[in-house]
């Protein structure tokens, strides 16, 4: 997979359909790894996932949030920012799953389901400018056979029902980073 991700203050949606997304995230943002220069209002997220010509369709693109809050606890939110085939979050927020194409008497998977390229434009709802916090991009894939599932089929194995037999493979961006009280440069 490629993923591309990148924070600033005035990504617009407009900007997920260009095909200079790297120029717009460098021109009007930062980078993966790279620390928010201030800004007004809540921050905005570019983020962009191509899947692998030859691996599996991509099922949803999430942005995980961390902070520490008030009280000094750990917190950690998990957004669905771009997702495939036309699925609608439930009451809770939560999507329904993508399906499952995988076929375990081969082993294998169809792409008939899934998305081969997701982006978004997201904001953070829940910022507040007083708090430190953290951002990655994590992107899954639609289910696939795991590596048991290939040597139950070669080795004529009867597995377990515990042993995992399909998984969704993800990618992980490394964080953008959010620290309160610095001050905009005149």
């Amino acid at each position: 997979m490629r993923v591309r991700f990148f924070g600033g203050w005035n990504f617009e949606d407009a900007h997920i359909r260009r095909r200079d997304l790297a120029v717009i995230g460098y021109t009007k943002g930062v980078p993966m790894g790279a620390d928010l220069p201030p800004g007004d209002g809540a921050p905005s997220f570019l983020v962009y996932a191509l899947r692998d010509p030859m691996g599996a369709n991509l099922d949803r693109v999430q942005i995980v949030k961390g902070w520490i809050d008030a009280k000094g606890n750990t917190r950690e939110r998990i957004y669905d920012v771009a997702w495939s085939d036309g699925r609608v979050a439930g009451p809770d927020d939560k999507l329904p799953p993508v399906g499952n194409t995988v076929d375990l008497s081969i082993p294998s998977w169809a792409n008939t389901i899934g998305a081969s390229e997701l982006g978004a434009v997201w904001a953070d709802p829940d910022f507040d400018p007083a708090h430190s916090a953290f951002y990655y991009a994590r992107v899954i894939e639609i289910p696939t056979p795991r590596w048991t599932a290939y040597d139950a089929v070669k080795f004529n194995l009867d597995l377990p029902p515990e042993v995992t037999l399909v998984g969704q493979e993800r990618a992980y961006t490394s964080p953008i980073w959010y620290t309160p009280g610095r001050r905009r440069a005149r």
